[in-house]
């Protein structure tokens, strides 16, 4: 090889890793520039999460803000708030309370055992009936089912009583009592599939709009701070509890409702001649 040759090929050699060097140079500075890029969205998506949960944490839940509605009461109740809902005929000299929660499963199981023995009562003329409406679950569990389907209860009650009792009965129904731990009752469509099955919420417009306006969302929270003063008042907590003459209808064990149509029958029997 001529020392001609051989210093060109040096030259070549020389010029290659000077080009090599710069492209590594120029991949160096666009990795550097990533990576300053990256950590500025990652500090500004940060402050931007910083700032979507701060403005989240400020929003007042939404049952919280409903304390704050104008009340609106539903038809065929009476009392101050609208909270007293009483069924039946009124030369009934005696009253039954039922406190239901909306999502109980034992006020489920209740009605579905004893519904038509208290409806058969009521029908008899032997009592009338006042519904107090409860949402404690929905702070237990939690959710909102119970507060949700209330109001929709409302929204029946303001088409008619017996719309109301019969939506009642649906919802606690083996057919659409959902498990308490599956919050359903939060969703307006279902509450309307409920009440697709009684007959005067059937297409109702006006109920179903009222279900999903939330016109008596109100009421119910209204409704359940009565439940919670009576239970103060009278000594319970739970669902279903029965009331007569302020004193409570229980079962064989002398404690809870009775769970069956002849507990039931034996207990207004004795509270009716009481």
């Amino acid at each position: 090889m001529s020392k001609r040759n051989s210093q060109a090929a040096k030259t070549a050699a020389r010029e290659r890793l000077r080009i090599e060097r710069e492209r590594e140079a120029k991949r160096a500075k666009v990795k550097r520039q990533i990576i300053v890029a990256c950590s500025i969205v990652g500090v500004l998506a940060i402050a931007g999460g910083i700032g979507y949960a701060a403005v989240q944490a400020s929003k007042p839940e939404y049952w919280d803000a409903a304390k704050d509605d104008k009340l609106v009461k539903p038809a065929n109740t009476t009392g101050k708030d609208g909270t007293t809902v009483v069924v039946g005929e009124s030369s009934a000299k005696k009253t039954l309370v039922m406190y239901e929660d909306p999502r109980c499963p034992v006020c489920a199981s209740f009605e579905q055992a004893i519904g038509e023995s208290v409806q058969k009562g009521l029908d008899d003329g032997k009592y009338k009936v006042q519904f107090v409406g409860a949402t404690f679950i929905d702070n237990n569990v939690p959710g909102e089912g119970s507060r949700n389907a209330l109001s929709a209860l409302g929204a029946a009650l303001d088409v008619s009583p017996e719309a109301f009792l019969d939506y009642k009965a649906a919802l606690y129904s083996a057919k659409f009592h959902p498990e308490e731990t599956d919050d359903k009752f939060k969703d307006d469509d279902y509450l309307i599939e409920v009440a697709n099955s009684v007959e005067a919420l059937k297409g109702n417009k006006a109920f179903q709009k009222d279900v999903q306006d939330g016109t008596f969302d109100k009421w119910a929270l209204t409704m359940s701070e009565k439940f919670d003063a009576d239970g103060e008042k009278y000594g319970f907590q739970g669902t279903p509890t029965l009331l007569m003459d302020g004193k409570k209808l229980t079962g064989a064990d002398g404690k809870n409702a009775p769970m069956t149509a002849e507990e039931f029958n034996t207990a207004i029997e004795a509270a009716l001649k009481a």
